[in-house]
């Protein structure tokens, strides 16, 4: 059982790309958001609990852990090959999650630091190619530069600062930290990042609707903006643009008569989202097993227990 957690996560992709075009935008990213974390610690302790059985060959081990036996479900020479590899792939992981951690750390100082240069929620760039993003922090801020300020008219403008204002309210940047941390805990959950990415910018695409109250002209400013910032340079590592994604796909739902098409499958929207629930849900039960089964190995190996 220790070795489902480490398999499910492949089964997270195709359900998800399934899942942003099925369910409302905010519910499809908290639950890829909640998917990913919980995949990730489940592969995470399934590598754990796969290094113990080889590590009670080690005398050290088995004296520290008042082990009559080694644990064993199989020959020696495949628990300790496995028990090696588990290992390494542990510290592996970690090493990547630590390197990861610091990466946005950092990226969250600079942000900090090119949000400082503003006095208000606003701030100009006297660059005359189009850009504009979402810049994480405390408190957040928008950056625009002059360009594209002079691309689009007021009423535009307004949606497009709504949409990203949208970020910022919505801590965004929060959600995409936690995919791309559960990716360094297994690289199957990568694909995990483009399904979120679409579902916070449908999010931010629905509220700026919301604020300005006209879809169309939401959809006009975001097209305009992508079209306008495509020789754009390159922002910073946590900004967050409306100009990001598909944004052919994001227009065309925001036209919708309705508030996207998601709203017009929600069975299939339920299925898909039952199914990584159940991903999840087999993930976690597994996990919890195979510890359950440790636990009582371990207490059979001290002699605490018959074996069974």
């Amino acid at each position: 059982m220790a070795w489902l957690p480490l398999l499910v996560p492949f089964l997270a992709g195709p359900a998800a790309r399934r899942l942003v075009s099925c369910l409302p935008p905010r519910q499809a990213a908290w639950l890829l958001t909640v998917t990913a974390a919980g995949l990730a610690a489940g592969s995470t302790a399934a590598l754990a609990l796969l290094v113990v059985p080889g590590a009670t060959h080690l005398p050290a081990v088995a004296a520290l852990g008042r082990l009559l036996t080694p644990l064993s479900a199989g020959s020696p020479d495949a628990v300790v090959t496995v028990a090696i590899t588990a290992l390494a792939l542990l510290l592996l992981c970690a090493t990547l999650f630590v390197r990861g951690l610091h990466r946005r750390w950092t990226q969250l100082g600079r942000a900090k630091r090119l949000a400082a240069r503003a006095r208000g929620e606003l701030l100009v760039l006297p660059d005359e190619t189009p850009d504009a993003y979402a810049l994480p922090g405390r408190p957040g801020r928008i950056v625009v530069t002059a360009g594209m300020l002079r691309t689009l008219s007021a009423a535009e403008r307004e949606a497009l600062l709504a949409h990203e204002r949208a970020h910022l309210r919505g801590r965004h940047h929060r959600f995409t930290a936690v995919i791309e941390l559960s990716a360094l805990c297994h690289p199957a959950l990568g694909a995990l990042r483009e399904p979120l990415a679409y579902a916070l910018e449908r999010c931010a695409d629905e509220d700026a609707a919301r604020a300005v109250g006209d879809r169309r002209l939401t959809a006009r400013a975001i097209g305009k903006a992508a079209l306008a910032s495509r020789d754009a340079g390159r922002r910073p590592g946590l900004a967050l643009a409306a100009t990001a994604g598909p944004v052919p796909r994001r227009v065309a739902a925001l036209l919708e008569h309705r508030a996207g098409a998601a709203r017009d499958r929600p069975d299939i929207g339920l299925v898909v989202a039952a199914a990584l629930l159940a991903c999840l849900a087999l993930s976690a039960a597994s996990a919890l097993e195979a510890a359950g089964d440790l636990h009582t190995s371990i207490e059979v190996a001290q002699g605490e227990l018959p074996e069974p």
